[in-house]
């Protein structure tokens, strides 16, 4: 994708995630960097994208979307992508979405697509699809039945069981997304829904393996607070114990976790219904196979919810959230401590 000027000592930082998540940890990390290279999932079935893959047969362009926006140096632009209809038979579209759609039919190639949105938005770094194949998320429920959908998903409870996930059909890995891992100094799984954003890019075939043979530091940025009826009393162990298992590997080699838990009248202005603050359990820290590393990640600012009404998703995502320029510095200062030798 684009070439970036850059200095020889700049990390080459790979991020793994989509929504919400990556994109706050991006709109931080192009200020230490130039040398980013956003891997986004590819499952995302719900609200604009999914209604653009029903009905126009294209790859999903929101998390990619929100992940060019993330890095893009243009402020004009980025607020024109990120612009959501909020009438008429356009409703609850951005207007990214529709351009990497356009772009996507006009061209026939989804990578030549987001490359071509990545110059329009004059971005920092690339952004890659994990998969180019045209994949859906799948998920065995603990009585055996199967869930479709990365949607679907997201909303259905698990009752304390960890699901066997898999895509369908079977993706082929980005090659580009590969490389990306492969030549970074640092790969950072981002924070986000654990089953829903992250899940269907670690489980695509050939990133596990390309996660365990880097030379790069991997680090997982632990989510703040829990899910309802699927991350009910998770410790920050589980998160990593779950992105492991995932992956179908232990390829981590540092977790950063946040130890500022949010106060109870945060909790309950803010918080989700059965959202709680993520358990820190520090003999199970001490005793794991990575370095794990606590400081305060979390923000005092409050997520707005804009989009409510055009964007029915927005409704469900927490309000609690990381500071993403904490969580950019902190990991600049884990690779500085932790930086393979």
């Amino acid at each position: 994708m684009m070439k970036e000027p850059f200095t020889p000592n700049e990390l080459k930082i790979a991020v793994i995630g989509g929504g919400t998540g990556s994109f706050t940890l991006l709109s931080s990390l192009k200020e230490h960097t130039s040398r980013i290279a956003a891997l986004v999932n590819m499952a995302d079935d719900g609200g604009s994208t999914g209604q653009l893959r029903d009905e126009l047969g294209v790859l999903p362009p929101g998390d990619i979307r929100q992940c060019l926006v993330a890095l893009s140096r243009t402020p004009e632009i980025r607020d024109l992508f990120n612009y959501r209809f909020d009438e008429g038979t356009l409703k609850g579209h951005a207007f990214g979405n529709l351009f990497l759609t356009a772009l996507e039919k006009m061209k026939g190639d989804f990578g030549s697509a987001v490359e071509l949105a990545g110059s329009v938005l004059n971005i920092v770094g690339t952004v890659e699809p994990i998969t180019l194949t045209n994949v859906h998320l799948a998920m065995e429920n603990g009585d055996g039945s199967v869930t479709r959908g990365e949607f679907r998903i997201a909303e259905h409870s698990f009752d304390g069981h960890r699901p066997k996930m898999w895509l369908e059909p079977n993706a082929e890995a980005n090659p580009m997304a590969i490389k990306a891992i492969e030549k970074a100094d640092m790969v950072v799984i981002a924070p986000g829904n654990l089953y829903g954003s992250l899940a269907p890019a670690l489980i695509v075939p050939g990133v596990g393996e390309a996660l365990k043979r880097t030379k790069a530091l991997t680090v997982y940025v632990s989510n703040l607070v829990t899910k309802p009826g699927q991350t009910d009393n998770f410790t920050v162990c589980d998160f990593a114990d779950e992105i492991e298992r995932l992956a179908g590997t232990d390829f981590l080699d540092a977790v950063l976790y946040n130890t500022e838990q949010p106060s109870q009248d945060l909790l309950e202005k803010y918080a989700k219904e059965g959202e709680l603050s993520v358990r820190v359990d520090e003999k199970a820290l001490r005793d794991a196979h990575y370095l794990a590393v606590g400081t305060n990640l979390l923000s005092r600012a409050v997520w707005k919810n804009t989009n409510a009404t055009a964007d029915p998703l927005a409704a469900n995502r927490t309000l609690i959230r990381h500071d993403s320029d904490a969580v950019a510095a902190a990991l600049m200062r884990l690779y500085d401590y932790a930086r393979p030798q």
